[in-house]
This record gives C-alpha cells, structure tokens and sequence, in this order.
C-alpha cells in the first residue's frame, strides 16, 4: 500500500466522523460559507502580485516535521506581503499535522485566494472548505476517478469555489479537462513514492490547453526555475517547503523574488 493509498483510506474514515458530527447543512449555516470568493485568475495575472503560491506546511510523510516554531497567521501574512498570489494551507491532520482551524486562521488575515491543500474524496469536504473560508480546493486526480473529478468539481462551482486540479503524467491530464475546472497543476513530486523531478512540467506544459491556469508544484527551489517555467507557459508556482523551512518563511519568499 503507498502513502496514498494510506491518506486516502484515513480520508474515508475521517469524513464519516466528521458527517455524523456536522452535516453539510449545518456547515451551509457557518458565517464564512457565504462570502464570495476571490478569483485565482485574477490574483495570479494581477502584475502586483509573483504568480506563486505559498504554502503553510508544518510537516509532511517524506520529510517529517519541517516547521512547527511559525504560527499561521504571521507565515501566511507574511506570504501575502511579500507577493504571493495564494496561499496554501494543509488541513490534513495525521500526515502533515494540519487543521480545519488553520484554514480559518489563515482566512483570517488574508485579502488574497486562500487553498484548502487537502486529499478530497467527497463533496463534504468541499462543504467543510467554503464554510472554514477557503476560495480555492484541490483535486487530485491520483486518488481520484474522472467521473468523480467531474461530480467534485461541479459541485465546488456550486459554492462559487475556484478548483485546482493536479496531475502527474498525461494519462490523468487527458480525461480531465472539465470547463468546471480552473486551473491544472502539475505535481512534480511522484504521490505514489514522494519522489521529484521537475521534468514533469516540462512534459505536459503544451498538452495543457492555454484556457487553464498553469501551476507547477513541487519541487522549486530557486528564482532561475521560476523563470525557466514561465518561458515554456507556467503562470503559477506551488512553494511550500523551500519557505518553511527556514526561520522567517515571509521574509524566506521576499528574498526569493527579488531574483526572479
């Protein structure tokens, strides 16, 4: 069984818990379920803004603890005054050691899209991201069927929400693109082992149609990358760890534009 396999085994678990404690039609009732979302297009093309998505991680499967000194809402503010697009915020509790909680937090200082970065396997957890005020969810489509992105999908544009769907290789990219879908991210990093390799998004950079946003994640350590990416047509940069690893992530990401 791969890491996956195992996250997305303990997402079945967690959803039925968490139903029978809060119904969708409860979650429909919490302030934050109805503000209307911000638009990821519009922050990733604004020429205010860097195009990249930073991430509040405190831990993760591959690396283990990686940052648990940084509260979230001094990371994510920091992110935010240092240009990034959108933020990312894990809410996976037994693999990366994150919460629902740090989704509201993190909405609680931001003026920018905000992504519930989290394994969705059912629309209640689409109902639980809009009602703890994220704009953006992730689909993965490695733990996903295409009828189930379509169905997931669909019902996030319900909630006037903005979908990031990720895929590793062609084969999940070809039998994905929904008009429901915003923008398409490709994972540099293997899910089935956690493995790296940028040649990822060098392949399917043309098999994406130009209509999506494109987002490279994982693996991005440098500005020269950034460039690099944006010259074959990425327009956005999921970067988590490379930030939060060090003291200071805002200010880690500051230093990192300035060189792009």
């Amino acid at each position: 069984m791969t890491i996956l396999d195992k996250i997305v085994e303990r997402k079945r678990v967690e959803v039925s818990e968490a139903q029978a404690k809060v119904s969708i039609e409860e979650l429909s009732e919490y302030p934050l379920f109805s503000r209307t979302c911000y638009s990821l297009k519009e922050s990733v093309i604004d020429p205010q803004r860097t195009g990249i998505i930073s991430e509040y991680k405190r831990a993760s499967p591959s690396k283990g603890v990686i940052n648990n000194i940084n509260t979230v809402s001094e990371v994510v503010k920091g992110y935010q005054n240092a240009g990034a697009s959108a933020i990312s915020v894990l809410t996976d509790a037994d693999f990366f050691q994150g919460s629902l909680k740090d989704l509201e937090e993190a909405r609680s200082v931001l003026t920018i899209p905000l992504l519930r970065k989290e394994f969705i396997i059912d629309k209640y957890q689409i109902a639980e991201a809009k009602a703890y005020g994220a704009d953006i969810i992730l689909l993965i489509a490695a733990c996903l069927t295409n009828e189930e992105v379509s169905e997931l999908s669909n019902y996030a544009k319900t909630l006037g929400l903005n979908v990031l769907l990720e895929v590793h290789n062609e084969e999940e990219l070809k039998g994905n693109l929904f008009d429901t879908v915003d923008a398409i991210g490709v994972n540099n990093r293997n899910l089935k082992d956690f493995s790296v390799s940028l040649a990822h998004s060098y392949d399917l950079v043309n098999k994406i149609p130009d209509t999506y946003i494109k987002v490279s994640e994982s693996g991005i350590s440098d500005p020269q990358t950034i460039r690099e990416l944006k010259s074959i047509g990425y327009n956005s940069f999921l970067i988590g760890e490379n930030f939060m690893k060090t003291t200071d992530p805002g200010k880690a990401l500051l230093e990192f534009v300035k060189e792009i």
